[in-house]
């Protein structure tokens, strides 16, 4: 990724599957799992909080 300070801008890649959140001129790349749940909590119009929840499909064969 490319961060232009000066500018205050970035270039990402479209070519990977990843969302980015930017907060206060700062960005956080938020990287996809194989399974599970992101929500994202708001407060007075900006990300507060990110809660992050993954799922764990049982075939009989794991240990939990």
């Amino acid at each position: 990724m490319k961060i232009d300070v000066e500018k205050m801008t970035a270039e990402i890649s479209l070519m990977e599957n990843s969302l980015y959140i930017v907060k206060d001129g700062y960005l956080t790349k938020v990287t996809p799992r194989k399974f599970g749940e992101d929500t994202f909590i708001w407060k007075d119009g900006r990300i507060h909080d990110v809660i992050r929840s993954q799922r764990t499909r049982l075939d009989g064969q794991e240990e939990i």
